[in-house]
């Protein structure tokens, strides 16, 4: 389903492609020829348990920097992220995280990615402004993923594109200790948040690649893809397609170079 405003789709994609990795769900209400907005409910997590031993142990990271604070307990961390995601991605895109439980939100949103739908209480980031374009076809039921629907992706695949991968990396291993506290808060005591990272970003690198134009339907007030096997992806992945083939080529780009940087296996 298309919804509403870019709610957290790319920031989050680059967060978690940078912090742990970045995402959020561009919600898209009809917003061409349209009718109000419907909300529907988030899916629960379906919760399983991951192996004890970790698949893709985090590489041991660089010695501390002396002019480093010591890293902040799990409840105090939101600020002192906050300002470290500044140092690489700036303050405007910095601007737009939430204040609150923000480990945790990311945590969770990037286990949601390759789900159905992302869930709406745990987004990492504020709404953006920026609403859904579809281009209407006639009287045939039929709308196109506008081509000005790609654009809305500009800015934050740019600032994605610049952001040092080393220094990504730095940061996640760095906080890394909290994200797996997270995890576990989540409902996975034995599991191991870097190999379910791993898991993530190999599911958004087999993203299809889908010729252009894309079909839309809308049945009822949201739409949806035409083709079946676009509906049926997951959350992240229709997120990668709602970007277009130029921006999502961009992201899948550092996403496979953050994997490389995180995926060492024993």
């Amino acid at each position: 389903m298309l919804r509403n405003r870019g709610r957290w789709g790319l920031f989050l994609l680059l967060i978690a492609a940078g912090v742990g990795f970045w995402i959020w769900q561009s919600r898209e209400t009809a917003q061409a020829p349209t009718n109000p907005t419907a909300t529907h409910p988030p899916a629960t997590p379906t919760i399983k348990q991951s192996d004890p031993v970790p698949r893709y142990p985090l590489p041991v990271a660089p010695l501390r920097k002396p002019e480093l604070q010591p890293l902040p307990a799990l409840n105090d961390s939101d600020e002192y992220l906050r300002l470290d995601v500044a140092r690489i991605f700036g303050n405007e895109l910095t601007a737009l995280l939430v204040r609150e439980a923000l480990i945790e939100r990311l945590v969770a949103t990037i286990d949601n990615l390759p789900r159905a739908q992302i869930a709406e209480r745990v987004r990492p980031v504020e709404p953006l402004s920026s609403s859904f374009v579809a281009l209407g076809q006639d009287d045939s039921g039929e709308y196109l993923l506008g081509a000005d629907n790609y654009r809305r992706y500009d800015a934050l695949v740019l600032q994605l594109e610049a952001a040092d991968i080393g220094q990504i990396t730095e940061l996640y291993q760095r906080y890394y200790p909290l994200f797996q506290k997270a995890y576990e808060g989540l409902g996975y005591p034995q599991g191991y948040f870097n190999d379910r990272l791993v898991e993530v970003l190999d599911h958004l690198i087999a993203t299809p690649d889908p010729d252009d134009p894309i079909l839309l339907l809308q049945p009822h007030v949201l739409y949806e893809y035409a083709d079946e096997d676009l509906a049926s992806l997951s959350g992240g992945q229709k997120l990668l397609i709602r970007m277009g083939p130029a921006h999502r080529q961009k992201v899948l780009a550092v996403i496979s170079a953050f994997r490389e940087q995180v995926a060492v296996t024993p």
